[in-house]
């Protein structure tokens, strides 16, 4: 394996370009799935690659349950400075299982509650809830998927403001946009260098719903209003994985955006621009990684297999 094991660890870097051009240059459902993507298959072969280390370094540990050919100069030689960083990563793969376990666990946790919170009202798609506090999200899954609305927010809106606030909120769960949110989430907690991809995609979810719900009532200046207004008073979302309508972050550039003509639609960037260049080379970053890691997993399987008495 050789250093190409580590390569997936590092080469999450390689996608920071575009994390940042992305958001200013594409369309928001292309950047949105585009950085998602990149995300899950580079965490994934981190972790894969980071397990793999741990099994060397594992195998040096007295007494562990490993067969004892595990533990041979053959195995160990096929991770550089397997002495440090095999017993480095058992920590480290330990911490990134406890990250992500805790992350679905929260997300898990606020949908039961938010669901059970609405259990008195009607079953209808919008849940208008009495609250002084304001804030509105689209809750997916249970028996039907909602939008959750309190009556604090909808005294600040206008009758046509509030159209665009649930158009806002249905295109989320359209789009299932809490799938991203909560991969991106899941990802950074895998590979710290990834975190740049979770704020990208944070913020182009809410354009991409920014955008549909401006094409559905047809008035891109009323949904800029209607961020901007909700922005003021509102306190986001109970998690960051839910979509909600005006949670803290860059709310200026989205309404700057809706204020502006409508972004081009196109599949994929040509490789003549930064954003091209970014995105190709996030591909780039991206197939190498997951030619180390299987690889590298071919590799250990093959050495592990050859090592283990019959």
């Amino acid at each position: 394996m050789g250093v190409f094991v580590f390569l997936p660890l590092v080469l999450p870097l390689t996608a920071w370009p575009i994390a940042r051009l992305a958001e200013q240059h594409l369309h928001p459902r292309t950047a949105t799935r585009l950085l998602t993507g990149v995300a899950a298959v580079m965490a994934t072969c981190s972790t894969v690659c980071l397990g793999l280390v741990m099994v060397v370094g594992t195998a040096q540990l007295p007494g562990n349950p490993l067969p004892d050919g595990w533990s041979d100069p053959e195995v160990r030689a096929a991770v550089p400075y397997d002495e440090v960083v095999g017993k480095a990563a058992i920590p480290a793969l330990c911490a990134v299982v406890v990250a992500c376990g805790r992350t679905l666990w929260r997300h898990g946790r606020v949908r039961r509650r938010a669901h059970r919170a609405l259990s008195g009202l009607p079953d209808t798609e919008v849940a208008v809830l009495s609250d002084e506090l304001p804030y509105a999200y689209a809750l997916p899954g249970g028996r039907r998927d909602r939008v959750v609305v309190t009556t604090a927010l909808l005294d600040c809106l206008e009758p046509a403001e509030r159209r665009g606030l649930f158009a806002h909120e249905r295109a989320h769960l359209a789009a299932r946009h809490d799938r991203f949110l909560l991969a991106v989430q899941l990802a950074a907690r895998a590979n710290p260098f990834l975190r740049p991809l979770r704020t990208a995609v944070s913020y182009t979810a809410e354009r991409w719903a920014d955008e549909d719900a401006a094409q559905a009532i047809g008035s891109r200046r009323t949904v800029a209003c209607a961020i901007g207004k909700a922005a003021l008073v509102s306190r986001g979302t109970p998690v960051a994985t839910l979509a909600g309508f005006a949670a803290p972050g860059p709310v200026p550039r989205r309404v700057a955006a809706l204020l502006g003509p409508a972004p081009a639609v196109r599949s994929w960037p040509s490789v003549f621009t930064s954003v091209g260049l970014a995105a190709w080379g996030a591909a780039a970053g991206t197939a190498v990684s997951a030619m180390s890691s299987a690889n590298s997993a071919v590799t250990m399987v093959l050495i592990l297999h050859a090592a283990t008495p019959l």
